[in-house]
């Protein structure tokens, strides 16, 4: 066998070397690569009968994972495909020919090995002819309602498994945050469709890519959230972000140390001026670096400013915007930072998008009688791009 293998490897890079990427097949390409994907589902299904897994120590899925350098999920797919293609010839047949492809395959197999569970077998020749007709994606759809139809006990079941297996990281890493995670098929419904009712474009001058925009939506739900208090209370306190900065650093003055965040994240003067547009303010003062006076938190809108401003506008202040207003924060058009009154005329709300864009994106808010202008900056900021082995100057 290590000489097939070996004809096989050769004949492999014989075609990257020497191949017209630019005229070559991608559907016979692929083809070939599905039929070898089936070939090492039945080898690692074949180490598993022969326990080469038990040599190691490993259980099954962990072994084929590392020696396939793939992940657990692959590994556990490549066994199942594997031990069910053993009993599936007309699939096999099909996979072997072209005639579906892998991922087709997969799911066939994945569904047989549920419907074993109760003695039932699938028809071959109709899934085939499923696989040939619908989309990956329907075929899928298709598959788990057969399933549920024909052992609804076993799919609440895999429900209440994979419910076990939801998960939520949020880290710092150089100076981002970076979420990841699993949710439940109804939790990541809602959280889907509330993202999605905020990441909409907002006007015509909404240049942010789809990714950006949900990126948003998320902070601006979480924003929201924390603003309506309903969040419960640790140690008695609203749950809430602080930033901790000094007058110098408010105001954004060359030489002061940087603001940073409750984390000791640093952050930038022009966030620091946007949150304090509608913060509680709380005046520490220091001697040698010892807190000798802690003032009371003050907000910087009250709340019979804030119930003014709402009954004054109904939506976002910027042109075109359509976020109600009880989803907006007031924007101090004369920066609180710059000496800017709490007062009516000087207060506008801005949602989270274009709360950003005035402070961080460099938009003026000019006052026009009754009314205010928005200009935008007059050149676009470029962006950084750190190249390979290239760092940026501090």
């Amino acid at each position: 066998m290590s000489d097939e293998l070996e004809t096989l490897e050769s004949a492999a890079r014989d075609f990257e070397l020497s191949a017209d990427f630019d005229f070559v097949d991608p559907k016979r390409l692929s083809a070939v690569i599905d039929r070898l994907q089936g070939v090492l589902c039945r080898v690692v299904d074949g180490a598993r009968s022969r326990g080469d897994h038990l040599l190691a120590g490993q259980s099954a899925c962990s072994w084929v994972a590392n020696t396939c350098a793939m992940s657990k999920n692959a590994a556990s797919d490549r066994l199942c495909v594997g031990a069910q293609l053993k009993t599936m010839p007309r699939i096999a047949q099909a996979l072997s020919s072209g005639e579906i492809g892998y991922q087709a395959a997969s799911v066939i197999c994945h569904l047989q090995e549920h419907v074993n569970e109760i003695g039932a077998r699938i028809d071959e020749e109709m899934w085939i002819g499923n696989a040939r007709k619908f989309s990956l994606k329907d075929l899928k759809d298709i598959a788990v309602s057969t399933w549920h139809g024909v052992d609804p006990e076993g799919f609440c079941r895999a429900v209440e498994e994979n419910f076990e297996r939801r998960q939520f990281f949020i880290s710092e890493s150089g100076g981002m945050f970076r979420v990841d995670g699993w949710l439940d098929p109804e939790g990541g419904a809602a959280l889907e469709s509330a993202i999605d009712a905020l990441a909409k474009p907002l006007g015509s001058d909404d240049r942010r890519t789809p990714r950006q925009r949900r990126a948003d939506a998320l902070t601006e739900l979480t924003h929201h959230a924390l603003q309506a208090g309903t969040i419960p209370r640790r140690n008695r306190v609203r749950p809430h972000i602080t930033v901790h900065t000094t007058v110098e650093g408010l105001k954004g003055e060359l030489g002061a140390a940087a603001s940073e965040l409750q984390p000791g994240m640093p952050i930038s003067s022009k966030t620091v001026q946007r949150l304090a547009c509608d913060g509680m303010l709380s005046r520490v003062l220091k001697a040698d670096s010892q807190v000798v006076d802690v003032g009371r938190a003050t907000p910087n809108v009250s709340p019979a400013q804030w119930r003014a401003l709402k009954a004054r506008h109904r939506t976002c202040g910027f042109p075109g915007c359509d976020r109600p207003v009880s989803w907006t924060s007031p924007h101090h058009i004369e920066f609180r930072a710059r000496g800017g009154p709490s007062t009516l005329r000087n207060l506008l709300p801005l949602c989270h998008h274009h709360h950003r864009l005035v402070h961080e994106g460099e938009w003026q808010v000019v006052q026009a009688g009754e009314g205010v202008t928005f200009i935008p900056p007059d050149h676009e900021i470029p962006r950084r791009v750190r190249s390979p082995g290239v760092r940026w100057a501090a």
